[in-house]
């Protein structure tokens, strides 16, 4: 690795470490008190068995082997006790860091434009968000101090050791050195793998979490195999990185247990040469293989510990990578758009997903209260315009106006509120109606809340839910029909008191009962509000005051309702006598 990459990666771990686990000064406190009682508690305990060996072999009274005894029992209960507290601590503080992080990536994620998403399935950031975060769990609820603590107890113990007899202290010095060392050489063979193995997973849970939430189309079309082929190719590109993976921690595993076997013949050659010579005592002997046993529990802590590093490493670059995703759409700074409807312009607007554009020299203008009618086949750029107002995208020439306010001058926020559209696809979410309509905005009323879906249509469905708008709804909404979802994304609109609506073919779903009913509705709703509606229908665009007609991302046909269909030459006029539908699908 090069130190300038060193240097990054030691500069993300210090950022993660001040903004997510240096608040949690308390429990780290804590922690490390609960740590540092531990290790005094294993140094001292030794200590005491030597105590009680060599009084045992001389002829002294038994009474203080009994005191010794005593004292062991208790230190140990309290080691023991000390640990669980110090467990529960540890896991606690991982927890809460862990969702901080988990939060903010959650957060960051809602804030990338559209772009991102296209290019990323649900699976893959959700992997991303949860996989890798739980990967750093150990890192931040205690590596560092774990890691300082085992240090601390081998530096203790090495201490020990050396104040017992210098040979000894040496032999282990160099045992403790020599491990060390050959463990962070095993590591650098295997940070890489673990990167590549975090992405390929990765890439896996997005294919399996696209693949289940198309099931139904799946199957229809007979994709069962193609898409068990895919899978079973992913698993083929996932087993060898997932064997070097295990190969590098077995590696670390088979090292470590020869190193500890080499460390235990030094310390009996040691010993025996040093009892021979009658240096040392029996309980002496037995310490310092007590010790020496006590030296692997720290060396082993720090392997692991390493471990965890090496998939913290390749879980921190995704996760950095992610949070230096910067949104193509920024947020601007802060023009206000005024009360009541709005009026629109879209200025010589020219725009594409890729090279190729999909709008060209958009010219157009709506009044405030005004309904522009936008049709056109598929593929025309109807819902592009759409995206464009929102600002899931900018175009990249011209400038859209929202009463001559630039909305690349708004907070997203702002403008989103003020501008609401409604899509044939409909999201229903995993809770009550309440929930659903307002999107936890506790801002709303009950009682608007079912004045609006009165105002839909909705009255008998709404007295029928057994819990009013406490009644849970399932993900997707299964317990709906494509009308009552439909109307649902209608009362959710004008919750929000938007100054502009889009309807982007909003009513293909509902069967002509419900569309009345909706027609009815609208009429009311888009009352002091300005609209645009993207239809294929001709009764859709009957209340439109402008059409203007999409062809190949160019307006090939604008101009007022009522003229343009009473010109025999418009287009519009022809769409009327021949079939709105059969024109343009």
């Amino acid at each position: 690795m090069s130190k300038t990459k060193k240097k990054n990666t030691f500069g993300h771990y210090y950022m993660m470490l001040n903004r997510y686990l240096l608040p949690q000064r308390r429990s780290l406190i804590g922690l490390a008190l609960l740590l540092f009682t531990s290790i005094g508690l294993q140094l001292i305990n030794p200590q005491i068995i030597r105590y009680f060996i060599d009084t045992a072999g001389s002829d002294k009274a038994l009474e203080p082997l009994y005191y010794a005894a005593a004292l062991f029992i208790g230190f140990s209960l309290i080691q023991q006790l000390v640990s669980v507290i110090a467990t529960y601590v540890s896991e606690n503080l991982a927890w809460r860091t862990t969702n901080l992080l988990r939060g903010d990536l959650a957060e960051h994620c809602l804030k990338l434009d559209m772009s991102f998403h296209k290019s990323n399935t649900s699976g893959s950031i959700i992997e991303r968000v949860d996989g890798d975060v739980n990967a750093l769990a150990n890192f931040f609820s205690s590596f560092i101090i774990n890691l300082a603590g085992n240090l601390l107890l081998m530096i203790g113990i090495i201490i020990l050791l050396f104040r017992e007899n210098v040979l000894i202290g040496a032999g282990m010095l160099l045992f403790v050195g020599f491990a060390i060392y050959i463990i962070q050489w095993i590591r650098k063979f295997s940070v890489p793998i673990w990167a590549k193995w975090r992405q390929i997973n990765a890439e896996f849970y997005g294919f399996i979490g696209e693949h289940l939430e198309g099931t139904e189309d799946t199957r229809a079309n007979g994709a069962t195999g193609f898409v068990m082929n895919r899978y079973y190719s992913l698993l083929r590109r996932m087993l060898p990185l997932r064997r070097k993976a295990f190969m590098g921690y077995s590696s670390m595993w088979i090292t470590t247990i020869i190193i500890f076997a080499l460390g235990n013949a030094m310390a009996f050659a040691i010993s025996a040469y040093l009892w021979k010579a009658s240096l040392i005592s029996m309980g002496t002997v037995y310490l310092i293989f007590y010790y020496t046993e006590l030296l692997a529990k720290p060396i082993e802590k720090i392997r692991t510990q390493i471990e965890d590093l090496q998939k913290a490493d390749a879980s921190l670059m995704r996760i950095r990578e992610l949070f230096d995703t910067r949104p193509r759409i920024e947020d601007g700074p802060g023009a206000e758009l005024p009360p009541g409807p709005l009026s629109l312009e879209l200025g010589n607007v020219t725009f594409g997903y890729d090279e190729q554009p999909i709008l060209e020299e958009i010219n157009l203008r709506l009044k405030p209260g005004e309904t522009l009618g936008l049709l056109g086949r598929t593929g025309s750029g109807k819902t592009t315009i759409a995206r464009l107002l929102l600002r899931f995208y900018d175009p990249q020439v011209g400038s859209i106006k929202l009463s001559d306010t630039d909305i690349r001058q708004c907070k997203l926020m702002e403008l989103r509120a003020r501008v609401a559209l409604v899509t044939q696809n409909i999201e229903i979410l995993q809770g009550s109606v309440r929930d659903n309509l307002t999107f936890y905005d506790e801002s709303i009323s009950d009682e608007h809340i079912i004045e609006v879906l009165y105002e839909l249509g909705l009255r008998g469905w709404y007295e029928s839910l057994p819990g009013g708008l406490d009644a849970p709804l399932a993900s997707g909404g299964g317990s709906l029909s494509a009308g009552e979802a439909q109307l649902l994304a209608f009362a959710r609109v004008f919750l929000t008191d938007p100054g502009l609506v889009i309807l982007d073919e909003a009513s293909s779903r509902l069967d002509p009962l419900t569309e009345y009913r909706l027609e009815q509705a609208v009429d009311k709703l888009l009352n002091e509000r300005s609209c645009i509606i993207i239809a294929h229908r001709l009764a859709t665009v009957q209340r439109a005051d402008q059409i203007v007609i999409l062809e190949k991302g160019r307006i090939v046909e604008a101009g007022r309702r009522t003229q343009l269909a009473a010109d025999p030459n418009s287009r519009f006029s022809r769409m009327l006598a021949a079939g709105l539908e059969e024109v343009l699908v």
